[in-house]
């Protein structure tokens, strides 16, 4: 076992802490049972759950005992959001979701050995409780005044939408998880975000309130922030997901990709599985030869590999570099191009015209005149190949799967033709 807390305290992974001494006499004393919650309010988890994921798999392999809970039964509820209730969901559709999720987490962690994974859901202990047997048991333990200070339930009540006695509730089913995994598990630390903490201490109480001898924890990641001021996770085509068929393994690549050199360092500590010395040793490629990019390429290949596999991790670095002529197009999936050309600017058109129509309408160039200039000067290149005179047209036969040209103009301006008639 290493002294894990240390290790995510150099990561920046501990924000909040109930009593930290305390908790590294639990790890040292292990192995510690914990365990993190996931609502499936989505059909898909998103980078701010993976951070809790993958805080989960180091915390295990220091030697720990992880317990993921996919919270069929809260993700009926929702956590309150900021601003305005959530609109609940079927029942039928969230248990369709915490299957999803469920398949999401496995991966990244290890169900085999002493400290194996366990998968949990609140469902099974709450769906036959009555709400006599849960007020009397469960809700004679919380204080109704300490709940309306929590900073979540606060907000709302202070806010012009209010809050449901549903959504009020949430926190109530939280700490119940905990003390329901304590008396099954032995678990004894919850983590989560430090935006949760107010339902993560909730837990916390109730054990102490029913078992005033027991030693539990809370542990908070802080919640990423980027240097530009954008929300982390987020991108101008909107969240990024852990799901393929929400964004795409392209999209989720190039997320990492272009990470700010300012944030790259803190991502790495974060999200990478990477030692001290190969992270100091990227942080210092980052410093002398930015332009190489190579702390991000690291990044976003270990990433898309953790979440996509190392087959679609091939395949988009391929495409990413065929793009910019540094491999054959041709050679690419339909797919994985699909992907890269959809991150792209790009037009449909009914059937081929000049390239320089082409180039201007795309918005390479500001005008059919600045796009013969560019082909006259030889930086326009349709599918990788120097476009040889102004009048030129594209034939079929080059169409990529029938449908798609690249244009590019330079070295690095790129955009997508997709022809829906020919």
């Amino acid at each position: 076992m290493t002294d894990i807390v240390d290790e995510l305290k150099w990561r920046g992974l501990i924000a909040l802490s109930t009593d930290e001494d305390a908790l590294r006499k639990a790890f040292a004393d292990g192995p510690v049972t914990f365990y993190c919650g996931f609502d499936p309010t989505a059909p898909s988890l998103h980078l701010g759950n993976l951070v809790q994921i993958l805080t989960m798999r180091r915390i295990q392999d220091a030697g720990h005992r992880p317990l993921g809970l996919v919270g069929g039964a809260t993700g009926l509820i929702g956590d309150p959001k900021p601003t305005a209730e959530r609109t609940l969901n079927e029942p039928e559709i969230v248990g369709q979701w915490v299957e999803r999720l469920r398949a999401q987490i496995q991966p990244l962690l290890d169900f085999e050995g002493p400290n194996a994974a366990v998968m949990v859901n609140n469902l099974d202990w709450t769906q036959g409780m009555s709400a006599i047997e849960f007020l009397r048991d469960i809700g004679k333990h919380f204080r109704v005044n300490k709940m309306i200070a929590k900073e979540a339930v606060s907000r709302r009540l202070n806010s012009d939408a209010g809050i449901s006695y549903t959504e009020f509730s949430y926190q109530i089913l939280q700490g119940m998880d905990f003390l329901e995994l304590y008396r099954r598990y032995g678990c004894t630390l919850q983590t989560g975000g430090s935006d949760q903490w107010g339902n993560l201490t909730s837990g916390t109480d109730l054990i102490h309130r029913v078992d005033p001898d027991a030693v539990v924890h809370a542990l908070g990641t802080p919640l990423i922030t980027k240097a530009d001021g954008t929300k982390f996770g987020k991108t101008e085509s909107g969240t990024i997901w852990l799901d393929a068929e929400m964004t795409t393994p392209y999209a989720f690549y190039q997320f990492w990709l272009n990470a700010d050199d300012r944030d790259v360092s803190k991502f790495l500590r974060i999200f990478s599985f990477k030692s001290r010395e190969e992270i100091a040793e990227l942080e210092r490629l980052t410093e002398e030869r930015p332009q190489a990019r190579a702390a991000q390429r690291a990044l976003a290949e270990e990433l898309t590999t953790l979440v996509h596999g190392a087959d679609q991790t091939a395949a988009v670095v391929a495409a990413s570099k065929a793009l910019f002529g540094q491999g054959e197009l041709s050679e690419l999936d339909e797919a994985t191009l699909a992907a890269a050309l959809s991150e792209l600017p790009h037009i449909q058109v009914a059937e081929l015209g000049q390239v320089v129509d082409l180039f201007a309408e795309v918005g390479l160039v500001a005008s059919k005149s600045a796009a013969r200039r560019t082909v006259k000067e030889g930086g326009a290149y349709v599918n990788n190949v120097k476009v040889a005179g102004e009048d030129a047209i594209p034939d079929a036969g080059e169409l990529l799967h029938g449908r798609w040209l690249v244009l590019r103009r330079g070295k690095k301006n790129l955009a997508a033709v997709e022809v829906t008639g020919a």
